[in-house]
C-alpha cells in the first residue's frame, strides 16, 4: 500500500484514457469491501463514491483528498469510516432513497451522509423525523449547558447593577443554583400552601365572625396571615420582574400571568373595601369583594413552578389536544344519542324524569362518565336497557384514548430526565478537559483553573469545547473530525 507522501503517480493513463476504461472500484469501509460500477455511481457525480472513479488520473493528492488510503496493485480504496452506515447509505445508488437502520446514531448518521457527500433529501421522511428530534434533543442541551455557562461567569465588564440582577434573578429562578436559592424555593412553596390552607379554612363557618352590620367575614388572624402571604407573593413578584433579562416576555408568561391573578384580588378588594362603598352600595361591594376572594384559587396554579411533575402533566396535555379531542367527540356522540333513546323510551311511564332531551343530557353525562348520581334515572326496562349499553359505552370511550396520554406523559418526563442527565454529564467532560488542558499547558496550582474561569465572562473558555461521543455543535464554532470509533458506539 502506498502512503500518502509518495510522489510515485498511481498506476493509470495519464492521458485520462483509464478515466474512460475504469468501470469498476473497490471500496474497503472499516474492513468491509464492496465492489461498483461506474454507471451506478455516475447516477449521483457530485458524491464522493463518483468522485472515485474520476480522481485516479490526478495522481496521488487527489487521491487522498477522496480517501484515507489506496492500494494500486487492488485498485482498493480504503475509508476509516461506520461500516454500517455506509450500507445504508449506498442505497441511494440501487433504490434512489436512504433508510436509517435501528442502532445507529442520527446525528453519526448525518456526518456520514455529509462525509460521502449524499444530499439529505434522498433520506426517508421517518428517517429526518427521527434526525429532527435527535437535533432538537441536542438544541435543548446545549441550551441547558449554556445557561448553566451564563449564570456560573461573571462579565467584569458588566456595571454593578447588572450584576446584582443576575444575582437576584438565579436567587430566585434558579434554585439548584445555591443552598440559599433552594433555601428561599421552599420558603415560596410554604407560603403557596399556607395561603390555600387559610383560604380554605376561612369558609368554615365556626372561625368567622359577625361584623357590625351582622354579616360573616373571615377572623382577623386568617387575615393577617393572608396579608402576610400576598406581601410575600408581591415582593417575589416585583423582584423578579426588576431582575428579569426580558421583561415583556417576562409580563406575558403564563405563569407570571397567573402570579399576577394571585396576587391583584387582595388589592383590588382591599381598594373597594376603603374607598368602593363611597362609589355604590355597601351590598354591591360585598358581591365584588366575595367574587374577587373566589380568585385567590388562582394561586394553586403556582405550584407548577416548582413542581416538574405539574410542568411535565402540563406539556403532555398539550400534546394529547388530538386525544382529547377524540375523547371529547366520543362522548358527545354517545350523550346525543343515549340521551334521544332514554327521553323516547321513557315517555311511556307515568312518572318519567325524563321531561326533555336537553335535560336528558345531564343523565347520558353522570351515566357515561360512571358518576351516576341518581338524581335522574330510568324506571323502563328499555330506558333500563339503554342506560347499561351507555355505561358501557361511556367506559370504553374514555379508556380508549387514555393510553396516548399516559404514553405522552411518560415519554416527556423520561425526556426530561435524560437531558438533564446529558446536561450534566457534558459539563463534567468540559470541566474534564478544560483541566488536563491547564494541566499540559502549565503545573500552577490547581486553585488558578477556577480563578481564570470566573475572570471571564464565559466561565472559561475552555469549556465551550465539548468531546463527548454526543458533541454539542452548538456550543463551539469550532470543526471536530472524529473516527469512526469515536463518533458510532
Amino acid at each position: 500500500i502506498k502512503m500518502a507522501g509518495d510522489s510515485r503517480s498511481p498506476d493509470v493513463d495519464t492521458d485520462g484514457s483509464g478515466k474512460n476504461e475504469e468501470t469498476e472500484i473497490v471500496v474497503n469501509v472499516g474492513g468491509v469491501r464492496q465492489v461498483f460500477y461506474g454507471d451506478n455511481l455516475n447516477q449521483y457525480p457530485e458524491t464522493r463514491l463518483a468522485e472515485l472513479i474520476n480522481c485516479l488520473s490526478g495522481g496521488y493528492d487527489t487521491i487522498f483528498s477522496l480517501c484515507d488510503d489506496y492500494d494500486p496493485g487492488k485498485r482498493e480504496f480504503y475509508f476509516d469510516r461506520d461500516p454500517d452506515a455506509f450500507k445504508c447509505i449506498i442505497d441511494v445508488y440501487y433504490f434512489g432513497e436512504i433508510h436509517m437502520k435501528k442502532g445507529i446514531c442520527p446525528i453519526c448518521f448525518k456526518n456520514e451522509m455529509e462525509f460521502w457527500k449524499v444530499d439529505l433529501k434522498f433520506l426517508d421522511d421517518c428517517c429526518k423525523t427521527h434526525l429532527s428530534e435527535k437535533k432538537e434533543e441536542l438544541e435543548e442541551i446545549a441550551r441547558r449547558v449554556q445557561l448553566i455557562l451564563d449564570d456560573l461567569g461573571v462579565d467584569a465588564s458588566e456595571s454593578r447593577w447588572k450584576r446584582c440582577q443576575k444575582y437576584i434573578w438565579k436567587f430566585l429562578e434558579k434554585p439548584e443554583s445555591s443552598y440559599p436559592a433552594r433555601v428561599i424555593a421552599v420558603l415560596s412553596f410554604l407560603f403557596i400552601l399556607i395561603s390555600s390552607v387559610v383560604m380554605c379554612v376561612g369558609t368554615i363557618p365556626d372561625l368567622q365572625v359577625v361584623d357590625a352590620e351582622g354579616n360573616r367575614m373571615e377572623h382577623p388572624t386568617l387575615d393577617s396571615i393572608e396579608t402576610a402571604c400576598i406581601g410575600w407573593f408581591t415582593m417575589e413578584y416585583v423582584l423578579r420582574l426588576i431582575s428579569s433579562p426580558n421583561k415583556l416576555h417576562f409580563a406575558l408568561s403564563f405563569m407570571n400571568i397567573v402570579d399576577v391573578l394571585a396576587i391583584l384580588p387582595f388589592y383590588v378588594s382591599l381598594t373597594l373595601t376603603h374607598l368602593g362603598a363611597k362609589l355604590m352600595e355597601l351590598s354591591n361591594v360585598q358581591q365584588a369583594v366575595q367574587a374577587l376572594r373566589i380568585m385567590r384559587i388562582a394561586r394553586i396554579f403556582k405550584l407548577a413552578r416548582h413542581s416538574s411533575g405539574l410542568q411535565t402533566l402540563t406539556y403532555a396535555l398539550k400534546r394529547s389536544f388530538k386525544e382529547l379531542g377524540l375523547l371529547l367527540m366520543y362522548l358527545a356522540v354517545g350523550i346525543f344519542v343515549f340521551s334521544a333513546l332514554g327521553y323516547t323510551m321513557e315517555q311511556s311511564h307515568p312518572e318519567t324524569l325524563f321531561k326533555s332531551i336537553p335535560q336528558s343530557f345531564w343523565w347520558a353525562i353522570i351515566t357515561m362518565t360512571t358518576v351516576g348520581y341518581g338524581d335522574i334515572y330510568p324506571k323502563t326496562t328499555l330506558g333500563k336497557l339503554n342506560a347499561a349499553i351507555s355505561f358501557l359505552c361511556g367506559v370504553i370511550a374514555i379508556a380508549l384514548p387514555i393510553h396516548p396520554i399516559i404514553n405522552n406523559f411518560v415519554r416527556y418526563y423520561n425526556k426530561q430526565r435524560v437531558l438533564e442527565t446529558a446536561a450534566k454529564h457534558e459539563l463534567e467532560l468540559m470541566e474534564l478537559n478544560s483541566a488536563e488542558g491547564k494541566t499540559a499547558n502549565s503545573k500552577s496550582d490547581p486553585e488558578d483553573l477556577v480563578r481564570d474561569g470566573k475572570e471571564g465572562p464565559f466561565y472559561s473558555s475552555r469549556l465551550k469545547v465539548s468531546h463527548s461521543d454526543t458533541f454539542i455543535h452548538l456550543l463551539s464554532e469550532e470543526k471536530h473530525y472524529r473516527t469512526r470509533l469515536q463518533s458510532c458506539k
